[in-house]
């Protein structure tokens, strides 16, 4: 691709299956280079066990990837971009902690926990702290002292860092008492790449801290230490080394050091922002505005929007049941708030994997002639067409003659109202239903998840006056959006290209990199132009407005009888 500008940037989207690097002209945002390079264990499924909802992944992942995928996008550029790179700035899953030793190495890359799950990163869908989460939930209510969940929408999640800390802590005491900090992935890599190897003089993201790990300006930081040793003494003996500051990111976290530099192929000292998590960074580069919901659409869902900060101090009004409300989250001077829908495209690949077992569980027969393997490819081929299949035959199904009624909480509920205990359902089903009848319900099921995050916010008294769309299901599934524009009774806007996550990273380089002075600059000069906006169909809005009672109906029921049985 031919290079327009002087200067340009590098942003790292690190997401749940994979990295990806892009080579951004600062000039205008267009693209002259991109690699993707997909995690090796992780794929693999190594250190895992989704039947205890635990997933992890090794730092090697990260860093082999960072790697290939850097390289893979500075071939793309051509040899001349290199020296022209003024900045690189990271985003990563969240909340992704892991425990490491005092100069911040992961304990997964020492010898002695190398093949440890619980010394590796823990990856944002773990729901190993489900009781941790619960337990913090009780404290924050009865300890006596500040309900420090207060600005986490007022109930902590499993999938955030405490619960995950707690969690290790309690169960494994050799990696407890090694430890020396808890590193989030998003703080790790701008260490790693500026070489600094003390804790203390990090620059932790505002974004993870405030949003996961009940930092708050107000008391001055994270938690009282009094509170935390209530959950684990070992943890009030590890919290002074979080610090008590936070950075958004805008900020430079350094230069990139020369063992770096040489293994990136990149100029040394170029600046090094502060990290933070791909859901807000994503919002940066899907255009995101006072009065817009930004959707990032993916394995899961997050929701971003912003509002001013407070009159005064203590005036902010907090929002239940969402992921936080942080200053300076998304960009400084604006309250970053965040919601979201702990499964969403997963939602769909597991009624694919359903569909698709007796392919994978069967043992395979080699016909006579084929070469041995042939049914394996078969086998993946089919797996590739079932959901683009589903989705032509359900475009064709009447919602107002389906009769079937989805929860989309398969992986538990992000939001509103955290609870990661609970679980999906179906009704209506009868001997006539088909897959595409599911598959349709489900989708359905997704889109009143996100209408039930759309109505508690603006409750609460924030403005949604249009909706934006970036991520993999935004880009590649016409009947989701369709539907989702259908239940919302709103326009969704989707822009361009494929890389908003990885565009935002290289627009919060431009300005850490000094060549923008502040981010909506960035924004205006970098942004993606709109592609497609999906229309609500009136009529069909109607039809859902009554299935979204069902659908608010049959979760009550669940909800009721999940906690039924927990008890």
């Amino acid at each position: 691709m031919k290079a327009k500008g002087r200067d340009f940037v590098l942003g790292v989207d690190y997401g749940t299956d994979s990295a990806r690097a892009v080579i951004v002209d600062a000039a205008d945002g267009s693209f002259v280079g991109s690699g993707v390079s997909a995690y090796r264990r992780w794929a693999e499924g190594t250190y895992c066990d989704p039947s205890t909802n635990r997933f992890r992944q090794h730092p090697l992942d990260y860093i082999e990837s960072l790697e290939a995928s850097v390289r893979a996008a500075l071939v793309e550029a051509g040899s001349e971009i290199a020296s022209r790179i003024r900045g690189l700035s990271i985003d990563t899953t969240g909340s992704t902690p892991c425990f490491a030793d005092a100069s911040g190495k992961p304990l997964s890359l020492t010898a002695a926990f190398a093949e440890e799950p619980d010394a590796m990163f823990i990856l944002w869908k773990d729901h190993t702290g489900l009781d941790e989460a619960a337990r913090i939930n009780t404290l924050a209510r009865s300890w006596g002292g500040v309900d420090f969940t207060r600005y986490e929408g007022g109930i902590y999640s499993s999938e955030w860092f405490w619960a995950k800390a707690l969690h290790v802590v309690s169960t494994n005491a050799s990696v407890a008492s090694t430890a020396r900090t808890i590193v989030e992935h998003c703080d790790w890599m701008p260490a790693l790449l500026t070489g600094s190897t003390d804790p203390a003089a990090w620059k932790r993201s505002r974004c993870a801290a405030g949003h996961k790990a009940l930092w708050h300006e107000s008391w001055g930081g994270y938690p009282d230490k009094a509170f935390i040793a209530l959950l684990h003494p070992r943890l009030a003996e590890l919290l002074p080394s979080l610090g008590t500051e936070t950075w958004t990111a805008e900020t430079g976290f350094g230069k990139l050091c020369s063992e770096w530099a040489g293994r990136l192929g990149l100029p040394a000292g170029i600046s090094v922002g502060v990290g933070s998590f791909d859901a807000h960074v994503g919002a940066i580069g899907g255009g995101v505005a006072p009065g817009t919901l930004l959707k990032i659409m993916g394995t899961s869902t997050c929701d971003i929007m912003l509002g001013p900060l407070p009159a005064s101090p203590g005036a902010e009004k907090t929002v239940r049941g969402i992921c936080g409300q942080v200053d300076g989250s998304v960009m400084s001077g604006m309250i970053g708030y965040e919601a979201g829908q702990s499964a969403f495209g997963d939602v769909f690949a597991w009624f694919r994997d359903l569909l698709s077992w007796p392919l994978r569980a069967i043992p395979s027969i080699v016909p006579k002639g084929n070469a041995r393997g042939s049914l394996d490819i078969s086998r993946r081929a089919l797996e590739d067409v079932i959901l683009p299949a589903l989705e032509a035959a359900a475009l064709g199904i009447d919602p107002a003659k389906s009769g079937i009624i989805a929860l989309d909480w398969l992986n538990g509920r992000r939001t509103p109202d955290a609870d990661q205990g609970l679980k999906g359902a179906l009704t209506g089903l009868t001997l006539g239903t088909d897959a595409p009848a599911i598959y349709r319900a489900l989708v359905e099921a997704a889109a009143f998840g996100s209408r039930a995050i759309v109505e508690r916010m603006r409750e609460e008294g924030l403005v949604i006056e249009r909706v934006a769309a970036v991520g993999g299901v935004a880009k590649k599934s016409p009947l989701v959006m369709q539907i989702s524009a259908d239940v919302l009774g709103l326009e969704i806007s989707v822009q361009e290209g494929d890389q908003s996550v990885a565009l935002g990273a290289a627009m919060l380089a431009s300005v850490v990199a000094g060549l923008y002075d502040r981010l909506p600059a960035a924004q205006a000069a970098m942004g993606a132009r709109v592609e497609k906006v999906w229309k609500p169909d009136p009529i069909k809005h109607a039809v859902y407005d009554r299935l979204y009672a069902e659908y608010r109906a049959l979760g009550a029921f669940v909800e009721t009888a999940t906690k039924g049985a927990k008890s």
